[in-house]
């Protein structure tokens, strides 16, 4: 859920040979240690590998948000490009030049807007209001409305930067010092390392492969035992790594033993437009499903997987009235605000027509998806069908000159050998049993990239292992 900020460089790729394996990091989550999913992705620059560890995209956002963004920043106005503005000044600026011109056609273009433009009182590159801009806020309780049929006031929305700290700031705001936090796992990363670093207790549930049913299960009783005497549950549908949707009947349970143990909910939904199969479209918003547990509901979610705008840090808090200024507090005094340019840009993501939500990207993933499953399985991997999310959780354990290895050295084997880059499966596990038995097995799979590097990858793996 974070950027790569500082790993632009380029570098040269190294030959499989030319350094050992780095040691395995310590699977502590403590919160101070360098992310295993981000130094995976710098593994992969270094040897010149497909990056499939890391779940940031490599397209760029719709073409209406970057025109916005663009807007915003040359200008600081809050005017938006009209389509036929844009086209006008792009065919303008290209006009006449001939290869003298030592500046790239974009840059003319932004060239000719800057001096062409009046500009007024720079609005957008300076602060907004710590809780976001109104009509952000504003066209954020719309997209609820319009998507679940969920009405609630603007006001009960913050702007966080990214949905990485609006996780970390409902941590702080319903929980102190000493508090446990209850964790399904496997789990991306941040969520015990955040517990750790405001140092409240993780505890875990483990989610297991069901072969027999395809899908992910757990034990209700172990939930109960976990959530007795816990402060918080963390849950995050759809599901990172496993591609696990939550369903009615599982929330049912969950929401009601929360209601119990007198437990909040702190929810990550940043998948929730991508859904598969069965589960095509079934994400459950709670608050609209279970009202019984809206009052200890917080939300968060951001457009940066749903818009390709990882790098924009832009995401969003829903929380109940009680727990809402207090929140705020917290996120002022942790990041001040998110961008206020980014901000302005994304007012055009929520005007997208309601295809891209219920459609577009659905169909975007799961075509690769299902490419990179096939030639997986081909190879001997096992993995169930993903219901959601961007991700392949397959078990490696069966395929030839791999399955001997331990995850950390069968991902850096990835890497160095086969020229793709994964994440090993004991990233994802807390518990003492968890880490010795599931998730030795398995290797993370991230198919948000191209095309392209989706069919180059299936390639290097059929072209090793085959």
């Amino acid at each position: 859920m974070m950027s790569n900020a500082g790993q632009n460089a380029p570098l040269a790729p190294k030959t499989a040979t030319s350094e050992p394996t780095p040691p395995q990091p310590k699977n502590d989550n403590s919160g101070f240690g360098e992310s295993v999913i981000r130094l995976m992705t710098r593994l992969s620059m270094q040897y010149g590998a497909i990056n499939l560890s890391q779940g940031f995209p490599n397209e760029p956002p719709p073409l209406a948000a970057r025109i916005a963004l663009a807007k915003a920043v040359l200008t600081g106005v809050a005017e938006p490009f009209s389509s036929d503005e844009y086209s006008s000044t792009m065919t303008s600026s290209l006009e006449g030049q001939g290869e003298e011109n030592p500046h790239t056609p974009v840059e003319n273009l932004l060239r000719e807007v800057l001096l062409s433009t009046s500009v007024g009182v720079d609005e957008l590159n300076q602060y907004s209001p710590p809780m976001g801009r109104l009509d952000l806020r504003q066209a954020i309780a719309d997209h609820y409305r319009d998507i679940y049929n969920y009405h609630m006031d603007f006001d009960s929305v913050t702007v966080t930067l990214g949905a990485t700290e609006a996780c970390a700031s409902a941590l702080r705001t319903v929980g102190k010092p000493g508090d446990r936090v209850v964790i399904f796992e496997p789990y991306h990363e941040l969520y015990p390392s955040q517990v750790n670093i405001f140092h409240m207790i993780p505890s875990f549930v483990t989610l297991r492969e069901d072969v027999s049913s395809g899908k992910w299960i757990f034990d209700a009783a172990e939930l109960e035992k976990e959530l007795s005497g816990a402060k918080v549950l963390l849950l995050n549908t759809p599901h990172n790594p496993t591609g696990k949707v939550f369903t009615f009947d599982e929330l049912s349970i969950i929401t009601n033993l929360c209601v119990k143990y007198d437990v909040i909910i702190i929810t990550d939904e940043i998948y929730e437009h991508m859904t598969y199969g069965k589960n095509r479209g079934k994400h459950i918003f709670i608050p609209k499903i279970f009202p019984h547990v809206a009052n200890r509901t917080l939300v968060c979610n951001s457009i940066g997987k749903s818009a390709s705008a990882t790098g924009w840090r832009l995401g969003w808090c829903i929380t109940p009235p009680s727990f809402t200024d207090t929140f705020r507090g917290v996120h002022d005094q942790l990041v001040v605000m998110a961008p206020h340019p980014m901000q302005y840009a994304t007012l055009s993501y929520f005007k997208l027509p309601r295809s891209y939500f219920s459609d577009t990207l659905a169909t975007k993933y799961v075509d690769r998806l299902t490419k990179l499953a096939l030639c997986l399985r081909k190879m001997g991997f096992k993995a169930l069908d993903p219901e959601g999310a961007y991700y392949l959780f397959a078990n490696y354990k069966q395929v030839p000159k791999l399955g001997e290895l331990d995850p950390w050295d069968a991902s850096m084997f990835m890497i160095k050998k086969v020229g793709v880059a994964c994440v090993p499966g004991t990233n994802f596990y807390g518990s003492h049993a968890a880490v010795q038995n599931e998730a030795q097995r398995y290797l993370r799979f991230a198919v948000c990239r191209s095309v392209k590097d989706i069919d180059l990858a299936c390639k290097k793996i059929d072209d090793f292992f085959k």
